[in-house]
């Protein structure tokens, strides 16, 4: 058996989504915590499946480590294990990240295979590279990647693309290598500058320079820190999107409008409305009109942002467009869509304006939808934690029954979505149903 949700269509949802911090930020922290002399306190955290196993991980590997409703504590000084045991393997992409902090400490380190949604290429020749050249030893086997080092330094990286887990990897093993590291072609997004902020509260000597450039001066040693985590955006996004696909209204509260100020213009243009305080963001609409949107890097159009807005495309009259550049894999929901009776085309071609990254790649890298097709309930199963949000979002403006499997992506990535979506009024509900067979 496995678990299910069930959803029925009830008009308009509304009312008041409270996020906590953001899941591309918490594991982030909590890594980073194994850098420390004493103990972190991550504080905010929300109630997903990564957290989870993010501890574990820790805990296999010595640390201690404490849970507190919405509070991680980390203690690094029991630190004695330098492999992350292959039970991990292809859980999330978390274990690479360790390599930095596990060399730092003992000197060497093996970590699984690394795993998370099936949204295209993610290369890890990134980090690998990147710790070459600070002196580490790399061999990659079958079950993962073992690494040595006695004497980390400092080096001139070049990314080829700012990778937002690479980024993360070069300052979280540069804050304790010998000499200066500069960091060129560097992600700057919201979480990746929260991560620099916690390493340099712990004491880390961090400078963030124009045109995507860190640069890192070694120290000795880190001190625990206590940081409250940012509210999550791309769940902030997607619950406004609720509110838009069945005509209704939510307040998202706990994640500042610096945050938004892409998805916020984009949704404008279309012709939502909001109302904006220090404390809240919410968003309704008489009416929307379709839109061409393209994803990119920071501060660009989020490609976490990219399927909700595929699925609001469906209920705006008129042809609309959505044009993916950071991820080559990331319209596998698209079927399930239309066979809720959507009508959406998957092209091959760049239809925007930002050069194609995945020349020759043959997934789709382009959609167009032509929207305002009635949707009808089904059953589905989750393809990815953002696709599987994207089938509530089609259910809950649908006609009928939609019976949605493959929920754990969901509960790995959003903070009690069930418990929100009743808030706002949804009839969702887990139940136990027969494991698929493409499941086992």
């Amino acid at each position: 058996m496995t678990t299910a949700w069930v959803v029925n269509p009830v008009g308009p949802l509304r009312g008041d989504v409270a996020v906590r911090g953001s899941k591309n930020a918490v594991t982030k922290h909590l890594v980073a915590s194994m850098l420390g002399n004493s103990p972190s306190t991550i504080s905010n955290c929300p109630d997903i499946g990564d957290v989870d196993i993010t501890i574990s991980m820790l805990e296999a590997l010595g640390c201690e480590v404490d849970r507190n409703d919405t509070t991680v504590t980390v203690n690094p000084g029991t630190l004695h294990s330098s492999r992350v045991p292959i039970r991990f393997s292809g859980m999330n992409r978390i274990p690479i990240l360790m390599l930095g902090p596990l060399l730092h400490s003992v000197g060497e380190a093996f970590v699984p295979l690394v795993g998370g949604d099936d949204i295209g290429s993610r290369p890890i020749d990134f980090h690998t590279d990147a710790l070459k050249k600070m002196g580490a030893e790399i061999n990659i086997t079958e079950e993962g990647l073992e690494a040595k080092a006695s004497n980390l330094r400092g080096a001139h990286i070049e990314l080829p693309y700012p990778s937002v887990g690479a980024t993360e990897s070069v300052l979280m093993t540069a804050v304790l290598a010998q000499g200066r590291t500069v960091l060129d072609g560097a992600a700057t997004e919201p979480e990746v500058i929260e991560l620099a902020l916690f390493l340099q509260r712990m004491g880390a000597r961090i400078e963030m320079r124009p045109n995507r450039r860190y640069i890192i001066d070694g120290v000795d040693e880190l001190s625990g820190a206590s940081h409250h985590l940012k509210g999550d955006r791309i769940e902030a996004f997607s619950y406004l999107t609720a509110g838009l696909i069945t005509g209704g209204e939510v307040r998202v509260q706990g994640c500042s409008q610096d945050r938004l100020v892409t998805a916020i213009s984009t949704l404008s243009r279309m012709g939502a409305r909001f109302e904006i305080t220090d404390s809240s963001v919410s968003a309704w609409a008489d009416k929307l009109e379709p839109a061409a949107v393209e994803t990119d890097t920071h501060p660009g159009f989020m490609t976490d942002w990219q399927s909700p807005m595929v699925a609001l495309f469906t209920q705006c009259e008129g042809l609309s467009v959505m044009y993916e550049t950071v991820y080559e894999n990331r319209f596998t929901y698209v079927p399930a869509l239309n066979k809720m009776g959507a009508q959406i085309e998957t092209y091959n071609t760049a239809l925007g304006s930002i050069d194609q990254r995945f020349v020759g790649s043959s997934t789709p890298c382009s959609v167009i939808v032509r929207g305002g097709a009635p949707l009808q309930g089904t059953d589905v199963v989750v393809p990815d934690i953002r696709g599987g949000f994207a089938y509530v979002l089609a259910a809950a403006s649908a006609e009928g029954t939609t019976t949605i499997t493959g929920t754990h992506h969901l509960d790995r990535g959003y903070n009690r979505p069930i418990e929100n979506f009743t808030e706002l009024g949804l009839d969702i509900k887990r139940i136990e149903v027969p494991k698929p067979p493409e499941a086992d």
